[in-house]
């Protein structure tokens, strides 16, 4: 995720890009993406969630674009398995007058689930995920997650996977469509429930608990009380 991005996206998708070149320069990579329907309204410096991860346009046309990667961001999301032909979703960043559908995005990635099966309804699918504990751990029932940059509900969530299901306009008009068993994604929890953790998780560990008195809320019982 590019080290710039401090606007919020909504994970509602704008329009599907194809990557057209991968280059590497140096300790950057460079990514041109073909985006006829949003390349001509971007500005040097612009915000564009790819996938879910936040970079800055470093270069544009009136169909294309293109963004630099640090290695940090090949490294914790699935970009660094990109190449030519790969679809990606697109979103720009969230205008300050504009409505909040979806949820609050930052396009900072938490790190890389796993498809481990999809169930085809007639109209729509469910998608089950395996991610690791850090991921699973800010995922609730009912609460928001952001897959490939495409805002979800989740369906159901334990100690090992967790579920979404897709409506068709979705897989209309993303990159989820395409998704099969052992594909990767990348995974963004919601930011308000981080926020919550972070401050159970300092508030309870001993920094402002000298008595060690030890946290006895969880994310199943935040849910329980209502909160996703």
């Amino acid at each position: 995720m590019d080290q710039r991005c401090v606007f919020l996206f909504t994970g509602l998708v704008e329009t599907i890009g194809t990557i057209i070149a991968v280059i590497p320069r140096g300790d950057v990579w460079q990514l041109d993406i073909r985006a006829e329907k949003i390349a001509s309204g971007l500005h040097l410096g612009d915000s564009v969630s790819i996938s879910g991860a936040c970079n800055t346009v470093v270069d544009f046309n009136s169909d294309s674009f293109s963004v630099e990667m640090m290695e940090e961001t090949r490294s914790r999301t699935k970009l660094g398995s990109l190449k030519n032909g790969s679809h990606v979703n697109l979103e720009r960043a969230m205008r300050l007058d504009s409505r909040l559908d979806g949820h609050m995005v930052a396009g900072h990635v938490d790190g890389v689930a796993e498809v481990i099966n999809v169930e085809f309804q007639p109209n729509t699918r469910k998608y089950v995920f395996s991610a690791p504990p850090d991921i699973l751990s800010g995922i609730v029932p009912k609460g928001s997650v952001t897959i490939d940059g495409v805002s979800l509900t989740v369906i159901g969530a334990d100690d090992k996977s967790f579920s979404v299901g897709v409506i068709p306009s979705t897989l209309a008009d993303t990159t989820i469509n395409e998704l099969k068993k052992r594909d990767k994604v990348n995974i963004e929890t919601d930011m308000v429930g981080k926020y919550i953790l972070k401050f159970l998780e300092t508030r309870f560990s001993g920094e402002d608990n000298p008595g060690g008195v030890k946290n006895s809320l969880t994310w199943d019982k935040l849910a329980e009380y209502g909160w996703s």
